[in-house]
Formats: structure tokens, sequence, C-alpha cells
């Protein structure tokens, strides 16, 4: 069984064990549901999506 080391989400900056890493950028799984039920309208948008903006994709050479 492997043991699931603790990241640190670019959302909420808290540890945590499960999530999704985007690239190189982890986000927890309570961060996760919440962005994709908050509606476009909502204030807390644009505050994912400004915290969304630190992943870097890197340049294909």
């Amino acid at each position: 069984m492997e043991e699931m080391n603790e990241h640190v989400c670019i959302i909420c900056s808290q540890n945590k064990k499960e999530g999704i890493t985007i690239v190189s950028q982890f986000v927890c799984e309570d961060c996760e549901s919440e962005i994709v039920h908050t509606n476009a309208e909502d204030a807390k948008y644009h505050f994912f999506i400004h915290q969304l903006k630190q992943i870097v994709v890197p340049n294909k050479v």
C-alpha cells in the first residue's frame, strides 16, 4: 500500500492528502469541488481564477 503524501493546495494554502495535480500544482479535493460548483458571477470565482493563474505550463521546445 502506497503512503499518501501531503501537498500544499494553491487555493487554500493548507496541507492536504487528497486532490488533483495540474501540471505541477496541487488543488485539494475540497477546493476542487468548490471551484466546480461556483457560479462564474460569484466573487469567489475571480479569486479561484487568480489562484489558478499560478499554474505555469512549460513551453514546448
